[in-house]
């Protein structure tokens, strides 16, 4: 048998009251006598009615519900900055729905309809590694306030949260040159990722102002910074005439691959080559050695990105803003680089 929703008319025909009134009294409204608004509530915890938000939304223009929109919610970094999008959004009174792209374009662009259906009053949104054409996160753009965070994109002209990727990578280098190290690889993604643009960015420019010579042979560039991929890509470059003395992966889980297959063909870490990563995931303190790298301070970045769209959505410029904010991460140096 099908359970009865509990409506709001159907509290006000058993009241033999108006719509109105019965909504005004569940929300304290000050025309309303204390004993209508006692009668009211006592009925409705006696039928257990529950608000419809999205309803009162609509009527209202306002849902106080923010989107959210990240690539893969199983990840260590997007779980540490949905908890301070969570948190940071409950005390400004905001409720959260939280989807995932699975890195495809086509479930983004679904998700960007459906929080649109659902009403939701501004969204943040971590793009897709593969988001090319943005087309559809413009006209998004255009109906209500959007934040990309995370992964971004320079096309888009909006409010943009991110760790300061270029200066991270350069801090990250900078650290392998002062131990001595001057064949540094890198393994990154394919130059169409925004984030990995700016921490090969940042390598370049380590390299430049230590003067080392950029050797082509020592950057590796793959469709996805994987585990598996960072032991193939380590493979490749023991395998050439002049070998790295140091690797820089911009992922920590490529740079746990670059250590497997270091170990593997008994390579002394960090003496013969060091390794540097980038997020201080948990695996960075469960391989051995232990990773260098440098630490994302997620939380931090959620709770910026959610402060920065409720200043936007509740001041209702028309103005779009094109900000971007570089929360600064920090390099954390283990085993891998240096041995005291």
């Amino acid at each position: 048998m099908k359970k009865e929703v509990v409506t709001l008319k159907k509290l006000s025909q058993i009241l033999d009251l108006s719509t109105s009134t019965v909504s005004r009294a569940l929300n304290d409204h000050p025309d309303i006598s204390a004993a209508t608004k006692e009668k009211v509530k006592n009925l409705a915890k006696k039928m257990h009615y529950v608000p419809n938000i999205f309803a009162k939304g609509f009527r209202q223009h306002k849902t106080n519900i923010i989107g959210v929109i990240v690539p893969n919610i199983t990840h260590y970094f997007t779980t540490t900055m949905v908890r301070g999008i969570l948190e940071e959004a409950a005390i400004k009174g905001y409720r959260v729905i939280i989807s995932e792209s699975n890195n495809d374009i086509a479930k983004q662009t679904e998700m960007l309809n459906t929080m649109l259906q659902f009403g939701v009053d501004g969204m943040l949104v971590s793009l897709t590694k593969m988001t090319r054409e943005i087309d559809d996160v413009l006209e998004t753009l255009n109906k209500l306030p959007l934040i990309l965070f995370d992964k971004v994109s320079s096309k888009i002209p909006c409010t943009q949260v991110t760790i300061n990727d270029e200066q991270a990578a350069f801090d990250a280098v900078e650290h392998l040159i002062n131990i001595g190290k001057k064949r540094i690889a890198i393994i990154k993604e394919q130059d169409f990722s925004y984030t990995s643009q700016k921490r090969f960015a940042g390598y370049l420019r380590a390299l430049k102002e230590n003067n080392i010579e950029v050797d082509e042979k020592l950057i590796m560039s793959v469709d996805d910074i994987t585990l598996e991929n960072g032991k193939q890509m380590t493979s490749h470059l023991l395998s050439i005439k002049h070998p790295p003395d140091a690797i820089f992966a911009i992922t920590d889980s490529a740079a746990v691959g670059v250590i497997q297959t270091l170990k593997k063909f008994n390579i002394k870490i960090p003496e013969t080559i060091a390794v540097v990563g980038f997020s201080n995931s948990r695996l960075s303190t469960v391989i051995e050695p232990n990773l260098t790298t440098i630490d994302q301070p997620g939380e931090t970045i959620g709770k910026n990105a959610v402060k920065h769209l409720i200043e936007e959505i509740e001041t209702k410029s028309v103005t779009i803003s094109n900000k971007m904010i570089e929360i600064k991460g920090a390099l954390i140096i283990r085993d891998s680089t240096f041995k005291a």
